[in-house]
Parts: C-alpha cells; sequence; structure tokens
C-alpha cells in the first residue's frame, strides 16, 4: 500500500542555499532507492527559507529503509542545525478520485504549483471530502491542470491537504475558481475552513 507524506522544513536563512544542495544530494540518492515511488522537492516562492518535500514510498518498509541510507542522515543533521521551526511532517492518505500521475507540461509552461495544507472546523471533514470528490474530477480535465489531490492527514481528522500543479498562474485565477463545481467548493470551504483561506496557502517552485 502506497505511503505518502509531505514535509515542511523552515530553515535559517544563512542555511538556506546548504539546505537546498542537500536536498537535491537527497534526491539523487532517493532515485536509486527501489522503494520509492516519487519525490518532488520544493522552495516557496515568497519566502526562500521555507521547502516542502512530496514523498511516495511503495510502503512503511521502504521509508524505513531510507531514513537509514547516510545521504538522508546527513540531510536530517542538516536540518537539525539549520532549521528555524521543527520539521512538520504530514502522513496523508488518499481520498477519491485517488491521485494519478503528473501530466506532462509543455515546455513554454511557466507552472504554478500550491500546497494548501488548511484546519477545518470539527464535524465537516465528510461534507468537505464529499464535495472535493466532485470538485477532482471536474477540475482533472481542466487544460491547465496538471495535478489536483486532496490528502486526510493521519491521526488529525482536523487538518486537511490539497495538492496542486497547474500549467500558469491564471489557469487558476482566471479559469479554475471561475467554474461552477469551484464556487460551489469555495462557499462549503468559507463556511468549514478555520480562519482565512490565504493563510494556508503556500505557492512553491520545483527544486
Amino acid at each position: 500500500m502506497a505511503f505518502t507524506q509531505i514535509i515542511k522544513f523552515s530553515i535559517k536563512p544563512e542555511f538556506s542555499e546548504a539546505f537546498a544542495a542537500a536536498l537535491s544530494v537527497n534526491k539523487k540518492g532517493v532515485a536509486q532507492e527501489p522503494g520509492n515511488l516519487e519525490m518532488r522537492l520544493y522552495r516557496d516562492n515568497a519566502n526562500p527559507n521555507l521547502f516542502f518535500a512530496y514523498d511516495r514510498w511503495q510502503d512503511e518498509a521502504a521509508l524505513a529503509t531510507h531514513m537509514q541510507q547516510p545521504y538522508t542522515k546527513e540531510l536530517l543533521a542538516l536540518a537539525e542545525q539549520a532549521q528555524d521551526k521543527p520539521i512538520e511532517v504530514f502522513t496523508v492518505n488518499d481520498t477519491q478520485p485517488a491521485p494519478i500521475a503528473l501530466k506532462q507540461a509543455n515546455p513554454e509552461d511557466p507552472l504554478f504549483n500550491i500546497f494548501f495544507i488548511f484546519k477545518i472546523k470539527p464535524g465537516s471533514r465528510e461534507k468537505l471530502i464529499q464535495q472535493f470528490e466532485k470538485h477532482i474530477t471536474h477540475t482533472r480535465t481542466e487544460d491547465g491542470c496538471l495535478l489536483f489531490d486532496l490528502y486526510t492527514v493521519e491521526g488529525d481528522d482536523e487538518t486537511l491537504v490539497v495538492y496542486e500543479h497547474w500549467r500558469k498562474e491564471s489557469d487558476v485565477w482566471d479559469i479554475h475558481f471561475k467554474q461552477p463545481y469551484a464556487m460551489e467548493t469555495g462557499a462549503l470551504m468559507e463556511e468549514c475552513v478555520i480562519g482565512e483561506l490565504e493563510q494556508y496557502m503556500n505557492f512553491v517552485s520545483l527544486l
């Protein structure tokens, strides 16, 4: 059974470039691990000291093997020294429709990627998941959408994660959010999410 994690690193400015390099070294090592299904690394567009990793593994044993690799230990040792805040690890579970492969971008696509990790009011989880099942089915048919997934968080019923790749930023603001299903989801989000939606959005670029 696939095992997925989203990891958030907040790094002190003086360590930022060294940490970005260490992430890249780690990814090269991971490419040789048979138990890894995907690893994507990101840097926040507004905060160059904020990094995300999206890791998908065959199972927990594959992740355990990864944690014993020397390049992983070196990365975590650097993170211990460099972190501005404790590392946040979200072990996430698939919802329906299940995650699918990232679509191929065009060479001219500037790309626009989003991690949206948000807190929800008690009792709202199931109706949001149900709405997103319809929302995702429609969204994946949009030409600008390269990837759109919803995850629940293991051990935390009051957090959900939306993970998105788009060809360009205007595909989100000018097209996606004007679709009837997106407007319906947005209204439900306004009702169910704790606080302002914008505080939970991270716009990121691939390392």
